[in-house]
């Protein structure tokens, strides 16, 4: 006998983890081509876009792990996805995204954040950011010691 399921209509709001986990059950991530596959070119479009976000990094169990530790802030469901989908690591960020925040969190926004940090993975960019200003940050320092040789050559030189 066959199972069969039907998923359910406008069941809510998903987050974007869920999401591209939908799309690659279609079938987005696995044809390059993007011909074999069962899916739309805007989905394609939705699928490169979320796997630049933070949530390809996202597992189910960060999300209810995140879910679990934010019960005590009292958020709304909407807030909560949004927090999720944009994962904000500072609290100029959470601030646009919690109605009256400063009245309904006051001191423990950065608490949130530090939560939001630790629990969700950063997006791709952020990480390869942080690799490129290591470089960048070394790549500056050669260019000032190459400065200050040359100075101190030029200081050498007067001095004889």
């Amino acid at each position: 006998m066959i199972e069969q399921r039907r998923l359910e209509a406008n069941a809510g709001p998903l987050t974007n983890f869920e999401v591209i986990k939908f799309l690659k059950s279609r079938g987005a991530s696995k044809d390059p081509s993007r011909v074999l596959a069962d899916v739309s070119p805007s989905e394609y479009k939705v699928y490169d876009y979320l796997v630049e976000t933070a949530a390809c990094n996202q597992s189910q169990e960060n999300i209810n792990e995140f879910l679990e530790k934010s019960k005590k802030y009292d958020l709304a469901k909407a807030e909560l996805l949004n927090i999720i989908n944009i994962r904000p690591s500072t609290p100029v960020e959470l601030y646009s995204m919690i109605e009256q925040c400063d009245d309904r969190l006051g001191d423990t926004v950065e608490e949130l954040v530090e939560v939001v940090v630790e629990v969700l993975p950063p997006p791709p960019t952020e990480t390869a950011n942080e690799e490129g200003t290591s470089e960048a940050n070394q790549e500056t320092v050669t260019k000032e010691n190459i400065e200050e040789q040359k100075i101190d050559e030029d200081n050498e030189k007067m001095a004889k």
